[in-house]
């Protein structure tokens, strides 16, 4: 008979890790009952990132006496204790590879059932002194459950444990844990887990974007063959398109064809002249997708030294090393509206999406929405209102923030696109959105529509800065401007982070990249930190990395794991 040999608690507080702080409930130590579980929690228990770990479905986590003996042995460690795997509930039986998803099970007074595998994070790693802890809980199938409360009571130990239902499909912690984080994964298992009805939403949410992605395999159009690293493109022409943005058409130096992007993808290119080594920056595309030419278009920033040297010193004819189109901002072929809106520079990728629109004749209901400083500043004013006159079911909004007068100019005025402003526009809630401008514009604007009554997974929005940090539990963390490490300079690779501005030669005093980042102050993102939940995945734009330790599973193609890779030549990271 199953037992629960250790009840384990304790409240979040903050703890040291690597010289910063970490808000974290990890710590559990044993309590004599009777203890009352609660639906959220036990009492004297609590959780410090309760977007991973807490709430209805992850009240309880639950590891084995079995896998403690494990560790002891595989780790070569004889001090760990109950508890320290961050378990509420230590028991003596109820292995991973035989509680299902769905099970029940009644301890004491209460009653619990089992919804999912623990959530892989960095923090039983720290707990442990073993920052590979992540990804060996889930290679050794060893990953341990959390439960839900069904009916609240009190619990001790010495309690026997009393299944008193099987879960849908009889899938195991274990087979389900497998199916999220390793490779090989069968769809028929993946239609299993989506009809599970008590596995947890988040779990269920992944498991049906997999299941989406391999379903669709078959009817993904082959993309363009594109190129690898950066190969030189020829600038045929440098425009000025207002007082602040000049456009660069590139193309290929023997006329060769280029692949065709899609509406709304980016270039990134390195600018010989512009400093030393050459930077790397990232421009949407702003033209009519075509495989003879692209177009850039460039804001002049002040200060700004690198859009300073394209818009006075660039010239026809000049070479300019470019890496291949990418971007998943990009339209949507279907025929929903759909509402174009851009502030400033950000009108480069809608442009191109409306430019897409109108060379197919379009009949979709089009609202093309922009806010710009004035008149003067206006970039491509002509051009897309030539593009909306060609759309039958096309309407524009235009917004000058200056307290000018605007020209007398059809829906262009005086003010801001704002969620007053977007509310008097009668927008279609059915639309799809996409929207580019700087970040506090993208907020608002996304925050607005999603009140208005659009769906939230149809406002798609494009960021050419630093992505947000995801970094959980990290406290009082001081956000700086991105710089070479305070350690003495690398003599290895040359490591550039295209979002952040930063080139730097790698140090063998750091074991991968993003600690290696995270010492330049580069806004990073990760979770488990051990090359298994992928949360730290990273386009990679020129240059080849290696693993150590190698991930459980291998990520897209064009992408690396910063968690655990080191480079092996001169890296570009989307980063």
């Amino acid at each position: 008979m199953p037992r629960l040999l250790s009840l384990n608690v304790g409240k979040p507080k903050d703890v040291p890790w690597q010289g910063r702080t970490v808000h974290t409930g990890i710590f559990k130590y044993p309590v004599d009952g009777p203890v009352m579980v609660r639906r959220l929690n036990i009492d004297g228990d609590g959780q410090g990132d309760l977007g991973g770990h807490g709430g209805e479905n992850r009240a309880v986590l639950v590891y084995q006496r079995q896998s403690y003996e494990f560790w002891r042995g595989e780790l070569g460690r004889d001090d760990l204790e109950y508890g320290q795997f961050g378990e509420n509930f230590t028991v003596d039986g109820l292995p991973d590879d035989e509680v299902h998803i769905g099970d029940r099970y009644r301890i004491g007074e209460a009653e619990f059932e089992v919804t999912q595998p623990r959530v892989t994070c960095f923090r039983v790693g720290m707990r442990l002194g073993e920052p590979r802890i992540p990804a060996l809980l889930v290679a050794h199938h060893r990953p341990g459950f959390y439960l839900r409360v069904i009916r609240e009571g009190r619990v001790r130990a010495g309690d026997e444990i009393v299944r008193t239902r099987t879960g849908r499909h009889e899938m195991s912690v274990a087979a389900v844990d497998a199916l999220l984080y390793l490779p090989g994964r069968d769809p028929a298992d993946l239609r299993q887990a989506v009809d599970i009805p008590a596995l947890s939403p988040g779990w269920l949410g992944s498991f049906r974007d997999l299941l989406a992605e391999d379903e669709h395999k078959g009817e993904q159009e082959p993309e363009a063959v594109a190129w690898t690293g950066f190969r030189d493109l020829r600038v045929s022409r440098v425009v000025p398109e207002s007082t602040t943005v000049t456009s660069i058409h590139l193309t290929t130096p023997d006329g060769s064809p280029l692949p065709r992007p899609a509406p709304g993808q980016f270039l990134t290119l390195r600018v010989p002249g512009a400093g030393d080594p050459a930077p790397v920056r990232s421009y949407s595309l702003s033209a009519m997708p075509s495989d003879s030419e692209y177009r850039i278009s460039v804001k002049r920033e002040t200060p700004g030294a690198v859009s300073g040297f394209l818009h006075t010193r660039l010239a026809a004819g000049a070479i300019l090393p470019v890496a291949a189109p990418r971007g998943d901002f990009v339209l949507a072929d279907d025929d929903s509206p759909v509402l174009l809106i851009s502030a400033g520079i950000g009108v480069t990728p809608v442009l191109a999406m409306l430019h897409a629109l109108a060379a197919a004749g379009s009949t979709r209901d089009i609202r093309w929405l922009h806010t710009t400083h004035s008149a003067a500043e206006h970039a491509f004013a002509g051009e897309a209102r030539k593009l909306l006159a060609g759309l039958p079911h096309a309407r524009e909004y235009v917004r000058y923030t200056a307290d000018t007068p605007p020209p007398d100019t059809p829906d262009t005025r005086r003010g801001r696109l704002d969620r007053a402003t977007l509310s008097t526009l009668d927008l279609p809630v059915d639309a799809t959105a996409y929207v580019c401008g700087p970040g506090g514009f993208m907020t608002a604007t996304r925050e607005a529509l999603v009140g208005l009554g659009l769906a939230p997974g149809r406002v798609h929005s494009e960021l050419f800065g630093a992505l947000p940090a995801i970094n959980p539990g990290i406290v009082g963390a001081v956000h700086a401007t991105p710089h070479p490490p305070a350690t003495p300079p690398g003599t290895g690779p040359q490591v550039t982070f295209a979002r952040s501005g930063l080139s730097v030669p790698w140090s063998e005093d750091y074991p991968n990249v993003l600690e290696f980042a995270e010492a330049c102050d580069v806004p990073t993102r990760w979770s488990c930190r051990s090359g298994v939940c992928q949360t730290c995945v990273t386009p990679v734009l020129s240059g080849e990395v290696g693993y150590e330790p190698g991930p459980l599973e291998d990520p897209p193609p064009g992408t690396t794991l910063v968690c655990c890779a080191r480079p092996r030549s001169d890296l570009v990271l989307d980063l």
